[in-house]
């Protein structure tokens, strides 16, 4: 089994009490099947990444989109939180090689198992909560979320945002709206990006966000409310 040491260097954090990820790595099987040697499974800790997790990723979605309503950003979350991405999430970073189960569970697949993999993610993220706080958990998991955050966003509501604007401009004028990049600003780790979306010469709206294509929703959803006053987001 890796060391859990490598297993801190992916994730990008040094723990002050390495016990508790330690103990975010151990699943129910190993503990009913070796009582003795180990104080219980991760699923205290599991309970409480869950919540830790959901408000990161509330916290994201309230500060990168202050016009989404609260059912957009209900499903964004969900989509984000859910087993099945948590799992792919787990599996980018070989969490189930780290994982301490009993042999039942491992000969029968148990580390690629979705539960599994998306259980020990939670509880890997309570276990740096409680031993480095907020502030490094959420850099934490912002990061490893970063690659699923940019395909839930670009094909949940923003795909619906260029979608339905490209339905709008093709009813009103025949035309296809294009985008183009205008600025791009701030270091490598914190990019700010403005798109402008035009039809023709005119530009219908104009968008910021951390990538090329956060920035073309939010510059699609200002050319929504411009054209269509019946447009709510």
């Amino acid at each position: 089994m890796p060391d859990i040491a490598d297993l801190q260097k992916t994730l990008g954090v040094k723990c002050k009490k390495p016990a508790l990820l330690e103990q975010a790595l151990v699943h129910s099987s190993y503990v009913n099947e070796n009582p003795a040697l180990v104080s219980g499974n991760n699923e205290r800790l599991e309970f409480l990444g869950d919540a830790v997790l959901d408000f990161i990723v509330a916290d994201k979605l309230y500060r990168d989109f202050p016009d989404l309503a609260e059912g957009e950003m209900t499903k964004l979350r969900a989509a984000l939180v859910r087993r099945d991405t948590l799992a792919r999430v787990a599996q980018t970073i070989g969490l189930g090689d780290f994982l301490s189960m009993g042999k039942g569970e491992e000969t029968s697949g148990g580390r690629s198992k979705t539960a599994n993999l998306a259980g020990a993610l939670e509880a890997v993220i309570a276990a740096v909560y409680l031993d480095r706080g907020t502030e490094v958990t959420g850099d934490m998991v912002l990061r490893l979320l970063n690659n699923e955050w940019e395909k839930v966003v670009s094909q949940g509501t923003g795909a619906d945002y260029k979608s339905k604007l490209q339905e709008l401009t093709q009813a009103k004028s025949q035309s296809t709206p294009a985008y183009r990049l205008v600025a791009e600003e701030g270091p490598d780790h914190d990019k700010r990006f403005t798109v402008e979306v035009m039809v023709g010469a005119e530009v219908l709206g104009r968008g910021t966000g951390k990538s090329k294509k956060l920035a073309e929703t939010e510059a699609a959803r200002a050319a929504l409310e411009r054209l269509d006053e019946d447009f709510t987001g």
